[in-house]
């Protein structure tokens, strides 16, 4: 796919992944809507694209379903069609399972699994119809491989990957398609603005995030998959290789697993 005048929807675009992601496809010719709660950070991120002209912001709550197609509808007439959708938004969990609540696991699942599939089921229909356009959704390392105090994070990660591994079938013969991003690493907020078992955010960064890759060299994976047609992008350290070890060693890598330490 040529990214030149398409229309590029990123959620969770106001930090680390999607606001890099605004950057990069703003830089590649593409017209960008970004979403996120704060409007002042979008407006920020805004700014800082090469062409601040052609990125369009749209604060939104994506755990509101119900304002989901009339923001399509919306973001359509003002815009142009949705041609990219990048399902970015998301929260991470530093919590045991055992002191966790069951409405934080709620929680983390609303946000990370169903705001994701209902927006993307808003959008799918147009670019059924239009027999084009591209589905994006960023999973994780753990979405294949769990580790601890990550119970709830990591069974969303699945989650996504089972859901658009299925939808990617489903609509490659209306000339959709659909890329699953799974990042290890990256120099984001992700562990600071995690759930604690209550709640709570955690408020500190862990180490490997700290030593992470940068955001933008995960936004330019995600766009290179995407002007590919690429079915998953994996991209970090190497964290990475752990998805290769569930599948071809899975017995070594929960013995790994079981050792890791709790971070």
């Amino acid at each position: 796919m040529k990214l030149e005048d398409k229309v590029v929807w990123i959620t969770g675009a106001s930090s680390g992944i999607g606001a890099a992601c605004a950057e990069a496809f703003c830089a590649a010719g593409a017209k960008v809507i970004i979403s996120a709660r704060r409007e002042e950070l979008l407006q920020a991120v805004r700014e800082r694209c090469s062409v601040p002209e052609r990125v369009t912001v749209c604060p939104m709550d994506v755990t509101d379903h119900a304002r989901h197609d009339a923001l399509v509808e919306s973001l359509s007439s003002s815009v142009g069609p949705i041609d990219v959708l990048i399902n970015n938004a998301g929260v991470s969990q530093r919590a045991r399972a055992e002191d966790t609540t069951l409405e934080v696991d709620r929680h983390i699942m609303e946000l990370n699994y169903f705001a994701v599939v209902s927006l993307t089921k808003a959008v799918l229909p147009r670019m059924v119809a239009r027999k084009g356009g591209h589905i994006v959704v960023v999973s994780s390392v753990a979405g294949y491989v769990g580790t601890k105090r990550r119970t709830a994070y990591a069974a969303t990660k699945h989650a996504v990957r089972g859901y658009f591994d299925s939808l990617r079938a489903e609509v490659a013969a209306h000339g959709v398609g659909v890329t699953i991003v799974c990042p290890g690493y990256v120099q984001t907020e992700i562990s600071s603005s995690a759930m604690l078992g209550d709640g709570g955010q955690s408020g500190s960064t862990d180490a490997n995030i700290a030593r992470g890759i940068p955001a933008s060299r995960a936004a330019h994976a995600i766009l290179k998959g995407v002007t590919r047609g690429k079915h998953e992008v994996y991209v970090g350290g190497k964290e990475i290789v752990a998805i290769y070890l569930k599948r071809f060693f899975p017995r070594l890598l929960a013995r790994i697993v079981r050792k890791m330490p709790e971070v």
